[in-house]
């Protein structure tokens, strides 16, 4: 099954800052982000993922196909990584976390609670959580941050595992993973500012 966006138009605070996106992702490719600063990747992100509404267009398929992974880790400081996974493993209905654990390099780290570990630790955690969803499209905003040189190649290494097995995945990076995909440029479908930035206001109270 192909991922199919079709004429996306999102707005962040009210205000609309992409329009008319359009792409697929094919079963074992991925799709890399790019844009500057402020552009809207984390909007698009979140609204792939149906976390906010889109102004319009499609995303197929929906978004219980979705994983989505923020700059937030999502995980309880006060469990110990087994638990987190177990807990997010339960929460998908899945029950093996061991793939994870390996592919993230946690499997010495399972009894510590996740609040002591270091910043790059709790980041591979976060990111480990999309291992055990079992959903076959995973949605990463800078997945990279706080990783260190060895743990973005084992990033890599996971995406590209989840991509082998039919997976699918979009990516808001700036570093090039390798990864076997296209680069989708948003610049072009960066919304125009309205002439008017009170227009919408006033047309309300007419």
């Amino acid at each position: 099954m192909e991922m199919n966006v079709t004429d996306l138009a999102v707005t962040r605070g009210g205000m609309r800052v992409l329009e008319a996106v359009s792409f697929r992702v094919s079963a074992g490719r991925a799709v890399v982000l790019r844009g500057p600063n402020g552009i809207g990747k984390t909007t698009l992100l979140r609204t792939l993922a149906g976390l906010q509404l889109a102004d319009s267009g499609s995303v197929e398929p929906g978004p219980e196909a979705m994983a989505y992974a923020s700059h937030a880790d999502g995980i309880k400081a006060t469990l110990s990584v087994r638990e987190n996974l177990t807990f997010w493993a339960k929460l998908h209905g899945m029950l093996d976390i061991s793939n994870a654990l390996r592919d993230f390099n946690l499997e010495t780290l399972v009894e510590r609670p996740a609040g002591s570990l270091s910043a790059g630790q709790k980041r591979r955690l976060g990111l480990a959580r999309m291992a055990v969803t079992g959903r076959p499209i995973w949605l990463l905003d800078e997945p990279t941050v706080s990783l260190d040189t060895d743990s973005v190649a084992l990033f890599a290494s996971a995406v590209e595992r989840h991509l082998a097995q039919g997976g699918r995945a979009v990516i808001a990076t700036h570093i090039d993973l390798g990864l076997d995909g296209e680069v989708l440029q948003l610049g072009p479908f960066k919304a125009e500012a309205p002439e008017d930035p009170h227009e919408d206001f006033h047309e309300a109270f007419l």
